[in-house]
């Protein structure tokens, strides 16, 4: 492959970076740590594994495939309450998304589902859970912009700890250059029916594709401000992201 051809490659693998449902294996490996909650100021460490594998089922469908495994360290909180380190809950959503886009629109939409892997109750809500989830978005002229939400209600597990209802909508919009270099907006904001709170942290970013040897790698950081949060939700957060592509 010759540069030029190379340059087009990794192009494309940037836009279909910014696109949550396109025909790319991806493999991110996310890191944020907030600050600061609690009595003691606490802050969290989260290093989120999340693959995204899509499926072909025919000429005009594909399955992708979302997970997002938690490993976390939270600080004590508070005086009488000591820091934890293990595994939170494992979110898993299916998009059914036609291969073609349809004036210029793409569209996922199935079902999402919460696994209660947290290894320590505080680092999870000890509950199974399932609800609708959709992304739309659109790209143009190096563009990206759209929304993922879901909904997430839980249906069984253990019956002394808070049902979950929670709603989350991620509006996003970033621009890719012709260099790989991304610019990013977005939000995960989350609305909690059941104790009626909103958290929204905003996020602003920056990130590349690098190759190295054969591997091509997308390399981020994010700053964190929340908006708007619980009593004793964080301030502020910082992520660091090294995202794994692996082209079909």
């Amino acid at each position: 492959m010759n540069a030029r051809a190379e340059e087009n490659s990794t192009e494309e693998l940037a836009k279909k970076l910014a696109n949550p449902v396109s025909s790319l294996i991806s493999v991110p490996v996310q890191n944020t740590y907030t600050c600061c909650t609690g009595a003691n100021n606490s802050s969290r460490f989260t290093t989120n594994i999340q693959p995204v594998i899509p499926f072909s089922l025919n000429a005009d469908w594909n399955l992708i495939v979302r997970t997002i495994v938690p490993i976390i360290h939270q600080s004590s909180p508070a005086p009488d309450i000591g820091a934890k380190f293990g595994l939170g809950d494992t979110v898993q959503s299916f998009f059914l998304s036609p291969v073609k886009e349809s004036d210029g629109i793409i569209w996922g939409a199935g079902p999402a589902f919460l696994w209660p892997t947290a290894t320590n109750a505080m680092l999870g809500n000890q509950k199974w859970g399932a609800g609708p989830t959709v992304v739309v978005l659109k790209q143009m002229h190096g563009w990206t912009m759209g929304v993922l939400a879901n909904h997430i209600w839980s249906f069984a597990g253990e019956s002394d700890r808070q049902n979950v209802s929670a709603t989350l909508i991620q509006p996003f919009i970033s621009y890719t250059f012709p260099n790989t270099v991304g610019l990013s907006l977005n939000s995960e904001m989350t609305y909690d029916w059941t104790n009626e709170q909103w958290t929204i942290p905003v996020d602003l970013g920056i990130s590349k594709v690098f190759t190295f040897g054969k591997q091509h790698v997308s390399l981020g950081v994010t700053g964190q401000y929340y908006a708007r949060k619980p009593d004793n939700g964080p301030d502020w957060g910082a992520r660091f992201t090294a995202t794994f592509l692996l082209p079909k």
